[in-house]
Formats: structure tokens, C-alpha cells, sequence
């Protein structure tokens, strides 16, 4: 029996444990001291990136985790900005003001979920869809909530005097609060028993109704809990931007989010916040490279990634061990231990799964025959 010692040697290094607790607490360090330091351009860019990283972390519960097609999260950031900027605009509490961008678009979700959920494929896309295309226009004519085609600002994230912080300080560190409460929160949920519910919803639904999972059920709470979380992201959208018009909610907005969240990895957390620094700061790359073809390097990129890298750029790390494994190992060795077999041998097995899947009486094994009797 092996030793402790021996046991722990086996174990990689980035997954002992107090490897991972050093690297999170070195992650804790940098949030906490990354605002004081960073200049101004810095701080305002990853604020940017993890309000972004949010709306890309709810289109990836109910596409990456629940396997639905949504192309209209767009729609719940922007009606969560605009909750935000109305509650602000009225003098509520800012947690009022919070808590009201966060239900009005999960209960806008929830009754969009209640009748679209039943339909699977390009009927829910269409639905969705529709969402950006009608809220714009919506936008435009509800100018006594929205502020019609001009838009709406409100600025209520000033860094209070008794802080000693400026204001792109105070901002990235609310950024910082909020969202990462979020993706803790919707880590335990993935990871839990309604992430397993989500992920056998998504390999087969006739399968989840034979276990008694409803898929009816875990659409509608998916595709809510994605809007709640969209509203998240329009809330700290206003902390950060601080203005919202109806072109927050444009159709395009929505497409980039969803090839932001391919690009960063479709069903992971940490995917969600590379496809958040994707989608702010694939825009600024191209625009320096040159401003007159950007969304033709956009695209050029995209197919790029995608090539190479199908299961986005989270899979990099795994490539990378995988290129580095078969490098290490001598070329044409054959496996090792009790796993090898012969051509003959693995032919005469795959023939007798084959029958026993079928029903039919396998050929017997072929044996040596006797020795001639003298």
C-alpha cells in the first residue's frame, strides 16, 4: 500500500491543496490592491470587462449548461440598466435600486421562459431574437421611463468622500463585489445538483424525463436565472457607463456576446470571464491595427480561434498538457501494463460486443487443437 508521501508525489502540482488556496489568495491580493495602483485607463477597462464577463456568464447558463438557444440576452442587460437608472433617477436606496434591476428582468425572463421552453431549436431562437429587435424601438417610444432616442444617465457611483478614493477606484471595486459574488454564486449552482439537472437536460431530454427530471422545469429556471443575471450586469453596466439609450439593446450587442462566450469557452466559469475581456478588448485591439477594416479582422480572429481552438480559449491549458504528453512519450511505444492487446485479440472482442449487444450466440473463442494421437 503506498505511503502519504508517495500518494501526494502522484498528485500534479497546481492541484494539491494548498496550491490552489495560495494561488486564490494571491488572486484576493490583486483585487484588493490592482484599483489603488493601476492608472485610470487600467481601472475603467477591467470594470468594463467584468461587467461584460457577467452578461457573458448568464448567456452561458442557459446555452453553455442548459443546451437552449438564446439570442437575445442583450435585452435583460439593457432592461437592467434602465430599471437601475429609473430607481436612481426616483432617489430609491442603491440596494432598492439593485434589487429592482435584478427582478424586473428575471420576471420579464421567467414569463418569456413559461411560454417559450416548451419549443426546442429555431422556434426558441426566433423568440429570442425578437427581444432586441422589439426593445429597441420600445425603448424609443417609452421616452417617459427610457428618455426615448436620447437615452438616460445616472450618476450615483461617485466614491464617497470619507473613502479617499477616485472614482474609477470605487467603481472597479463594486465591479469587482458584485460580480464576483455572482460567479461564486453561479459556480455553487452549476456544480450542485441543478448544474447536474442542467447538464442531463442538455445531453438528451427524453433521458431526464425516463430519471424524472423535468426539462420543461430546468428551461424555464435556467432561462430565468440567465435573465437575473443579465439584470446584474445591466446594473453595474450604469455603475461603470453611467448612460443607457436604446442602443444598449441592439440586435448586434447580442451576437457578439454569444461569440464572446464561444470564444472564452461555452459552459465554464472561468469561459465566461475570458469572453468578457474578449468582448471589450478585441474591439480596441482592431481599431489599432486599423480602424476602417475592424470588422473584418473581428471576424478574421473569430475563425481563427475557433480553428484552432474549438472548445474556446479555456481549453488552451488542456491542449497545451495534451501536445506536451505526446511530445514526452517515445513515438510508436506501445501501451504499457495489462491494457495491450493484439489486432487478433481486440477483433475477436469487438466481435463478441457486437453480438452480445445484438442478442446473437457469439463464435466461441478459438482454441489450439489436440495432438495428433500416434
Amino acid at each position: 500500500m503506498p505511503s502519504t508521501a508517495e500518494s501526494s508525489s502522484r498528485i500534479p502540482f497546481l492541484a494539491r491543496p494548498w496550491v490552489r488556496w495560495a494561488g486564490i489568495g494571491l488572486v484576493v491580493v490583486l483585487l484588493v490592491v490592482g484599483p489603488l495602483i493601476l492608472p485610470e485607463f487600467a481601472n475603467q477597462t477591467i470594470a468594463r470587462i467584468g461587467v461584460f464577463a457577467v452578461a457573458v456568464l448568464g448567456l452561458n447558463v442557459v446555452m453553455g449548461y442548459t443546451g437552449q438557444v438564446s439570442l437575445g440576452q442583450i435585452f435583460f442587460v439593457g432592461v437592467g440598466a434602465y430599471a437601475t437608472a429609473w430607481g436612481v433617477e426616483h432617489d430609491w436606496n442603491v440596494v432598492l435600486v439593485f434589487l429592482l434591476a435584478c427582478l424586473v428582468p428575471a420576471v420579464i425572463g421567467l414569463l418569456i421562459a413559461l411560454a417559450a421552453a416548451r419549443l426546442g431549436g429555431l422556434a426558441i431562437a426566433m423568440v429570442t431574437i425578437a427581444l432586441p429587435i422589439v426593445g429597441v424601438p420600445l425603448a424609443k417610444r417609452l421616452s417617459d421611463l427610457t428618455g426615448g432616442s436620447q437615452g438616460t444617465s445616472a450618476r450615483f457611483t461617485d466614491a464617497p468622500e470619507w473613502t479617499g478614493l477616485y472614482d474609477d477606484q470605487w467603481q472597479l471595486y463594486i465591479v469587482i463585489l458584485i460580480g464576483g459574488i455572482t460567479f461564486l454564486l453561479t459556480r455553487n449552482l452549476v456544480r450542485g445538483k441543478y448544474g447536474r439537472a442542467f447538464a442531463i437536460v442538455k445531453g438528451n431530454e427524453a433521458v431526464a424525463g425516463s430519471m424524472g427530471i423535468s426539462p420543461y422545469r430546468y428551461k424555464v429556471l435556467a432561462f430565468t436565472i440567465a435573465s437575473l443575471i443579465g439584470g446584474v450586469s445591466g446594473f453595474l453596466y450604469m455603475v461603470v457607463i453611467q448612460y443607457t439609450s436604446p442602443e444598449t439593446l441592439h440586435f448586434g450587442h447580442s451576437i457578439e456576446l454569444l461569440a464572446s462566450m464561444v470564444i472564452g469557452g461555452a459552459g465554464s466559469i472561468v469561459g465566461s470571464l475570458l469572453g468578457g475581456a474578449w468582448y471589450v478588448l478585441l474591439p480596441q485591439i482592431t481599431n489599432l491595427i486599423d480602424p476602417n477594416i475592424t470588422a473584418m479582422l473581428q471576424g478574421a480572429i473569430l475563425l481563427i480561434v475557433l480553428f484552432i481552438l474549438p472548445g474556446g480559449l479555456v481549453s488552451l491549458p488542456r491542449l497545451w498538457r495534451r501536445r506536451r504528453r505526446d511530445g514526452d512519450s517515445p513515438r510508436g511505444a506501445a501501451p504499457t501494463g495489462g491494457m495491450a492487446r493484439t489486432d487478433a485479440a481486440a477483433g475477436v472482442s469487438g466481435s463478441s460486443s457486437v453480438a452480445d449487444a445484438l442478442g446473437a450466440p457469439s463464435a466461441p473463442p478459438p482454441t489450439t487443437p489436440p495432438p495428433p494421437t500416434p
